[in-house]
């Protein structure tokens, strides 16, 4: 049995329906949508104590908690929120949904198109980050939450807050942003580039529609996990996790060698392969590739800004190689020229990008203390 002493606990997911039309920025209109979502702690009398949280590429609604007694394992954030952890529950209402497009149960590429009675498959519409914030908004208005205390997410999950704050400034009063980019830069969207490429080339994936062909592309979904994960680490967190060390065979005879991070990668790319599914990979990547929240602001992120009225918290992590600290530092530098309230901080931190999901003591003891203000506003 697991320890759960210092977790949210058992979690049920729910959700929520919406009848009525969506037009999403592409110009395609949903007849309706469903979004799914988890919840962490109470909301108070005044509902002022909301928290939304924004995944990332490859993360969903659970965030926190088990579904069941069972759980090997507890949702992707568990480390960071629940009961005296930075996100507390004890003093936050935590939302945390899957979004538009997701493959856990939100409307998506394996959801049924009413129009067609078939899988939406590789018609599902093109999303952004911008129809994403526009959904967590129709979700927050279904909970009954005006304005949310804090908006927070890391990665892609960084960019929706920074899109919260100018498309929706008046119901969000705290952003916290972490390692994130204002927009993705050449080698990031080469990065997507190629791991979509490995899906689409691998004849299982059959143009998309492979589930009706009772099949799945394992193999480009692998490999676009192991090309990710590569880059989410750092040299060093790599070289101290598994230097030359070998998994099987011998060097010095150059026989049947396996080094240890190369059986690692391909448990993470084959475990992936398993749960996340293709057409919505290749739907997120692009969502991060096309954001740019200064498209209608002629380039100008300081204008951009102008929009805001949140407060923020801008994180990042020296070995972050693929959102790294000079991209927050963009940020910053044009929250302060738009004379916003911003605090921001760099961890000193061996784990690259995904530093952000690890629980490194300076970057929780930022994280909570920035959040005991935000506690101590409600």
């Amino acid at each position: 049995m697991i320890d759960r002493a210092d977790s949210v606990g058992i979690v049920t997911p729910e959700k929520a329906t919406f009848t009525e039309p969506l037009t999403l920025q592409c110009g395609v209109t949903l007849p309706g949508f469903e979004l799914v979502y988890e919840t962490y702690g109470e909301l108070n009398d005044t509902k002022t104590n909301a928290v939304l949280i924004c995944h990332a590429l490859s993360g969903d609604h659970h965030a926190a908690g088990f579904h069941h007694d069972d759980d090997a394992k507890p949702g992707w954030w568990d480390a960071c929120i629940g009961p005296g952890k930075p996100i507390d529950s004890n003093r936050f209402h935590v939302v945390s949904l899957n979004n538009l497009g997701g493959c856990s149960g939100s409307t998506g590429p394996r959801t049924v198109d009413p129009t067609t009675g078939e899988r939406f498959g590789p018609n599902f519409p093109t999303v952004t980050v911008r129809d994403w914030v526009k959904t967590q908004a129709m979700l927050a208005d279904h909970l009954g939450i005006e304005r949310f205390a804090a908006v927070i997410g890391g990665s892609l999950g960084g960019m929706q807050a920074l899109q919260w704050t100018i498309d929706q400034p008046d119901r969000v009063e705290h952003a916290i942003v972490i390692a994130a980019a204002p927009k993705l830069s050449a080698q990031n969207i080469a990065f997507n580039e190629i791991a979509r490429q490995a899906i689409l080339s691998d004849p299982d994936f059959v143009e998309g529609e492979y589930l009706e062909h009772e099949m799945n592309p394992d193999k480009g979904l692998m490999l676009a996990r192991m090309l990710g994960h590569v880059t989410y680490l750092s040299n060093d967190s790599m070289g101290d996790r598994f230097g030359r060390e070998l998994k099987s065979g011998d060097i010095a005879s150059a026989r049947d060698v396996q080094f240890q991070v190369e059986s690692y990668l391909h448990y993470q790319g084959t475990t992936f392969s398993k749960r996340f599914d293709a057409n919505t990979y290749l739907l997120m990547t692009r969502a991060l590739d096309y954001f740019d929240p200064t498209l209608e602001f002629d380039g100008d992120l300081v204008e951009t800004f102008r929009q805001a009225k949140a407060k923020f918290l801008v994180l990042s992590f020296t070995t972050d190689w693929r959102f790294s600290p000079e991209r927050s530092r963009e940020i910053v530098d044009a929250l302060i020229a738009s004379r916003l309230d911003v605090a921001s901080a760099t961890i000193e931190a061996a784990n690259g990008h995904d530093s952000f999901l690890l629980p490194i003591p300076r970057y929780f003891d930022v994280l909570g203390a920035y959040l005991d203000r935000v506690a101590a506003e409600r």
